[in-house]
């Protein structure tokens, strides 16, 4: 306008007084009442619908999968796909749109609703318990001749009968429960079936406790959810009808566990005073438990810190000290064979067949979770862990976290000490780590369950429906899958050993399959290395030197002649019935 001042340019000074009323003009609001918030944020884009639908194709292709291998259609190495791990991602971005279609179903009718929601937790955990049992009977047939690791414990069950001959393979390294519960079923029935019925006994008792546990920690469903992903996974099938000491000595550890929870979020509660018959009973099972036990009182001390248990520090003296007295019996064996007292827990642990310190840690890395629970449990134990995760990151920022946050963080924390310490001790096997893949698959469960919200129900039942099938897909690839193997060795070794078994005279067999050998031929057994070292037999006994053409751990004919120089050789030679291929059996008897 003509006479009107020139307007001053905008200074430097001003430039940033301009971009924040900018800033705030475009981040705040007046609200009806006068007050001044902040416009929300415009959010994460939501997925795709193609994400969720894609996921939700591949857990159809998964289920088909598991329907195929129920019925015996043959799959690549007789493992399913993890599909289901691939869906997971896909499933969780998508999670608004999977909610939605789940609410979109159409629930049952409802009468049926009516009679389902009526049926009692501890009977469809019953229900869980006997197809369990099913599964060990029906595993029986496609593994009926006893194991290599199994015959060990087999062997010393049965030389401590009455007129037993001696514990072929046996190594006072290993613990003594297992063979002495073997023992109190031989008295009553002298067969692998009475061997392996105590094993079942210790697996149904294994999953009543899970159920007991999981349905404090959660609700009594979900608890039969989690025994029933347990169940059908590929680690835990493996070894249901085997007679070990790895499923029996779980258990015990998850009393363990849910004991020390107890006695934190009770404070009145005397549970720590619980703990002695537990913790010996599993050792005295499996030695193999120190690891567990240290990865838990570990984990303890992390998630409700020292000043929690000084508070309890008489119960946890009295415990303790019972313990100690419990270990005493323990001390002195092991101080009379290796002159230290834990001298026989160091020597089992020398025993792992591991190539260097902490391969069995990268051994767990490299199969989880898909080979340690399958393609269902794999995707649940995940869950698991970004919930345990979560609860640690809770614990660290919480000024007082509530108890649930300390339980759930100290199972996270035993399930990943776990792994680490026994991955770093031992060689590493499914079997070891059942503990952590318990304690998991309670966190997956629950986390699960939370995340769907309303529609809670619809999820876990449809997670229950695809486990159930997973089960029977799970049983049969292990049956054509894992079984055969050992099967198939055991059709070559078994003829050998029986047409060599004991004739009323003492005789030893020395074979690269020692203990197998020793349960099914009645005699002593030792491989040829052990042989070397142990010096000569008694007078009299008669030794069998026994090669296979495609045997381990045996020499060849110049080795051979070296062990029999100077005794009188009787050859016999058996056909081929298994893998191993023909037989070549070297027999002497030691001069008196």
């Amino acid at each position: 306008m003509p006479g009107a001042p020139a307007r001053a340019p905008p200074t430097r000074e001003a430039e940033p007084l301009a971009r924040c009323v900018l800033t705030a003009r475009q981040t705040t609001e007046t609200t009806a009442d006068g007050a001044t918030v902040p416009i929300p944020g415009p959010g994460p884009r939501p997925a795709s619908p193609w994400v969720w639908r894609t996921g939700a194709a591949l857990t159809a292709l998964a289920a088909l999968q598991q329907l195929a291998l129920a019925c015996g259609a043959p799959l690549p190495g007789r493992q399913p796909w993890p599909l289901l791990l691939a869906a997971a991602p896909l499933l969780w971005r998508g999670r608004t749109g999977l909610l939605a279609a789940l609410a979109a179903l159409p629930g049952p009718p409802p009468r049926l609703r009516a009679r389902l929601t009526a049926i009692p937790p501890a009977a469809l955990a019953a229900g869980v318990l006997g197809l369990a049992a099913l599964l060990w009977a029906a595993l029986q047939d496609h593994e009926p001749w006893i194991g290599h690791e199994e015959s060990v414990y087999a062997n010393k069950a049965r030389s401590w009968t009455e007129g037993g001959p001696p514990a072929a393979g046996w190594g006072e390294y290993r613990p003594p429960g297992l063979p002495l519960l073997g023992t109190l079923a031989l008295r009553l029935h002298a067969d692998v079936g009475a061997l392996r019925a105590v094993t079942l006994l210790l697996a149904l008792a294994m999953l009543t406790v899970t159920y007991l546990v999981a349905a404090r920690w959660t609700t009594p469903r979900r608890a039969v959810l989690t025994v029933l992903l347990v169940l059908c996974g590929l680690g835990f099938l493996r070894r249901l009808p085997e007679f070990l000491n790895d499923i029996g000595s779980t258990g015990l550890l998850l009393v363990v566990v849910y004991l020390l929870t107890r006695a934190q979020e009770h404070p009145s509660s005397r549970a720590l005073l619980a703990l002695p018959p537990f913790v010996l009973a599993a050792f005295y099972l499996r030695y193999g438990v120190a690891g567990n036990l240290a990865a838990i009182l570990l984990a303890a001390l992390l998630a409700y810190g020292p000043r929690a248990w000084l508070a309890r520090g008489r119960q946890l003296a009295v415990a303790g000290a019972v313990i100690l007295a419990g270990l005493v019996p323990h001390f002195v064996h092991a101080i009379q064979v290796t002159g230290s007292p834990l001298g026989l827990v160091f020597w089992a642990t020398s025993q792992a067949e591991r190539q260097f310190v902490g391969d069995g840690l990268l051994y767990y890395l490299a199969i989880f979770p898909y080979r340690l629970a399958g393609d269902l449990g794999g995707v649940v134990m995940a869950a698991g862990v970004v919930a345990a995760y979560a609860a640690v990151r809770r614990l660290r920022r919480a000024g007082e976290p509530g108890p649930q946050t300390r339980r759930w963080a100290f199972l996270g924390l035993t399930s990943v000490l776990v792994f680490v310490l026994l991955g770093v001790a031992t060689d590493g096997e499914p079997r070891f780590v059942y503990l952590p893949v318990v304690l998991l698959t309670v966190l997956g469960v629950q986390a699960l369950a939370r995340a769907a919200g309303e529609q809670r129900r619809r999820l876990l039942a449809g997670i229950g429906a695809l486990a159930l099938l997973t089960t029977a897909g799970t049983a049969q690839s292990v049956a054509h899958g894992a079984m055969p193997g050992p099967t198939g060795q055991a059709r070559s070794t078994v003829p050998v050993a029986r047409a060599l078994a004991a004739d009323g005279t003492p005789c030893l067999l020395v074979t690269g399959y020692e203990p197998e050998s020793g349960w099914y031929s009645g005699c002593d057994a030792m491989t040829y290395r052990q042989y070397r070292a142990a010096g000569p037999p008694a007078p009299g006994t008669r030794v069998s030197f026994v090669r296979y053409e495609r045997g381990r751990h045996q020499p060849g004919d110049p080795g051979l002649a070296k062990l029999t120089r100077g005794m009188e050789r009787t050859v016999l030679r058996l056909p081929a019935t298994g893998v191993l291929g023909e037989a070549h059996v070297v027999t002497v008897r030691v001069p008196d």
